[in-house]
């Protein structure tokens, strides 16, 4: 099942996941109507990256996620945000009363959801008028980035989710309603040293684990390691890098 796939990889994901730039969130609470009265359902919250900045704004978060790791890590770092409340639950059954919440928001994990389960549970447990906001972080398609992929997809211990930042936005058009939804990308580049740029790859739910696939484990990390000292300048990698996301009504 898809809840079990960042079993063992909660501690990793927090530490190198990236967050989202502040531009962002100031177009969510300036632009897409998001404010401090928002009551907002984070679906697939994981380890509270994204929610913790609708928290840092007031905003009331019900962080919806089935793996108990990424939720259990979640209440550790968010226990202090009085408007903070962790929901075991899932994309299709998010636990939430009929008609509740503002916004539904879904980062970077909207690619593992059953699509039209995910669009009706938000029709039920959206206010009249109420939005989706899917957010991603990815990667610019570049030389790096492609040979980057290729190494990944060798020793990935399965496919799925690999590209999910290929998706377009006409492929959003049967989720919105009307096809009818508010595109924006901002720019949100990282920089890496060796370990943070391997800590990345590894949180990732198809990296193979150590102590399940040493020899297909560290493959990746050899290979990732040659990647690095390829396109690093002085132990830093400067990683091309966007936050995309899709805004409308459901």
């Amino acid at each position: 099942m898809n809840e079990e796939r960042f079993t063992g990889k909660a501690d990793i994901y927090k530490k190198y996941r990236p967050s989202y730039p502040k531009e962002f969130i100031d177009y969510l609470y300036c632009e897409a109507g998001l404010n401090q009265e928002s009551i907002i359902a984070d679906i697939g919250s994981g380890t509270g990256i994204f929610s913790r900045l609708l928290l840092e704004r007031g905003s009331k978060v019900y962080c919806v996620e089935p793996n108990e790791d990424m939720r259990q890590t979640a209440e550790q770092d968010l226990t202090g945000f009085e408007n903070f409340i962790s929901v075991n639950a899932n994309a299709s059954d998010t636990k939430q009363q009929d008609k509740s919440v503002d916004f539904v928001t879904a980062a970077q994990a909207f690619h593992w959801f059953d699509r039209q389960e995910f669009k009706s549970e938000c029709q039920r447990i959206l206010k009249p008028g109420g939005k989706v906001i899917i957010v991603f972080n990815g990667p610019e398609d570049c030389e790096f980035i492609r040979k980057r992929d290729s190494i990944t997809e060798k020793y990935a211990s399965d496919k799925k989710g690999f590209q999910q930042r290929g998706e377009s936005a006409g492929e959003y058009a049967d989720f919105f309603a009307d096809g009818i939804f508010e595109t924006k990308t901002f720019r949100n580049d990282l920089q890496y040293n060796f370990d943070s740029y391997i800590g990345r790859e590894l949180s990732r739910s198809y990296t193979p684990k150590e102590e399940t696939n040493p020899e297909k484990y560290h493959g990746l990390i050899k290979e990732l390691g040659e990647l690095f000292d390829e396109y690093s300048i002085n132990g830093i990698l400067n990683f091309p890098h966007f936050t995309i996301s899709y805004v409308g009504r459901v």
